[in-house]
């Protein structure tokens, strides 16, 4: 398909230099008409002043989209029910945005009859694929158009030029400019670039935005109770809560005690190695007592089996496979161990450190006083079947001894 082909494009914008730029650059090479979608997914800034940049544009059709509840609930409460963490510590707090941008993105083109999409993730990154297998998986037919992969304006400076030449306006932001590239939503923020490329390099105190350092964080412990109903947090200390405010409220409990910073190198899966540093506060807190209510009210097998297929889901929302049939399947897997994951888990939140210091279920618990106790079990275990129990599990063992193997 030619670029004369292309009658109108929804872009994802964010009103910020490079989004505006591409705004422009899309007229002025495709002589398209463009429309503009902006998503508040908690990322803390004003979403608003987007659609006055649109609008000083000459954009007709602007979207301003607040996405918090279907964020919270319908990706990123999902992703944790599965307990899932990229390469051991990552909790995926980019990647599981993207499935929901991409989403939306297909609608407004479905609505407005967009014949394309558009996006202003890097030819280096992963959003590019996340982006676009999202959009290839709900609208098949859809043209993308990525202009870090097709035009030469491939530093600061020259798109601050084009922004000149062609009268786009550019906040150009009072006092020190961060010198990171970071991306917020309601379950992280995260840091890229600047002095972070070196990763022997430590990151500046004044870097982190959600979270107190450990070392400042205050000397007496926070005391927090989480209930779940099927392996949702629905309530905090007793209030129920919707999934964002829930998100939200942890990430202020977190955040205030120092929890949920992170420092990695990651791979990307476009093959470079990369290094970042996010800020997950209330995704710290959730993961941990996730795993507590799941110990007393899951089938010891179940949970393995949930252990062992984690990583394949962590990876498929790491690299974009969202809408795969895969991670359906999966997830419909997972959903289904989750309906007597129910109950109250005690959580203390100390200088950095989430630790469970209790757990119980009062309709749902599989774990038995009488017969875990060291003291009297009055009959309820009885020990002599141990012998038999480790004998099975011997034998092949024992045969394989007679028969000469040594590991000795």
């Amino acid at each position: 398909m030619s670029s004369t082909n292309v009658k109108k494009v929804a872009l994802a914008y964010s009103g910020g230099l490079d989004t505006s730029v591409i705004l422009k650059w899309l007229e002025e090479t495709y002589a398209c008409e463009v429309v503009t979608f902006t998503a508040d997914l908690g990322q803390g800034e004003e979403v608003e002043p987007a659609r006055a940049k649109a609008q000083a544009m000459g954009v007709k059709e602007i979207y301003i989209d607040d996405l918090r509840e279907e964020f919270a609930r319908d990706f990123v409460f999902p992703m944790f029910r599965a307990n899932a963490i990229y390469e051991g510590e990552y909790l995926l707090g980019t990647s599981i945005a993207r499935p929901l941008i991409a989403k939306r993105l297909i609608e407004i083109a479905n609505e407005t009859g967009a014949d394309a999409i558009s996006h202003g993730a890097t030819g280096k990154g992963n959003d590019q694929v996340r982006f676009e297998l999202g959009a290839y998986a709900l609208r098949p037919d859809i043209r993308v158009i990525a202009p870090w992969r097709e035009w030469d304006l491939t530093s600061r400076e020259t798109l601050l030029a084009y922004a000149e030449k062609h009268g786009i306006p550019i906040e150009m932001k009072r006092g020190k400019a961060s010198p990171y590239s970071m991306d917020a939503n309601l379950l992280h923020i995260s840091y890229e670039g600047g002095i972070l490329e070196d990763p022997w390099a430590e990151p500046e105190e004044d870097m982190w935005r959600w979270s107190v350092s450990p070392e400042n964080a205050p000397d007496r412990s926070a005391y927090v109770e989480l209930t779940y109903e099927c392996g949702d947090i629905v309530a905090i200390d007793g209030e129920r809560m919707t999934p964002a405010a829930v998100l939200a409220k942890l990430n202020q409990l977190g955040g205030a005690n120092g929890i949920g910073r992170l420092d990695i190198v990651e791979n990307r899966y476009v093959g470079m190695k990369s290094r970042g540093c996010y800020e997950t506060p209330g995704g710290t807190i959730m993961l941990k007592a996730h795993r507590a209510i799941e110990s007393i009210t899951l089938d010891r097998e179940v949970a393995h089996l949930k252990d062992e297929l984690m990583p394949r889901y962590a990876s498929l929302v790491y690299t974009g496979y969202w809408w795969s049939p895969e991670r359906r399947m999966l997830q419909q897997m997972i959903d289904a161990s989750q309906a007597p994951v129910n109950g109250v888990v005690r959580v203390k939140l100390y200088k950095g450190n989430v630790s469970v210091v209790g757990r119980k279920s009062e309709s749902n618990s599989l774990f038995d006083m009488n017969i875990a106790t060291f003291e009297d079990d009055r009959g309820a275990y009885n020990q002599k079947d141990a012998e038999g129990f480790i004998k099975l599990n011997a034998l092949r063992l024992r045969i394989a001894g007679r028969k000469g193997a040594s590991f000795l």
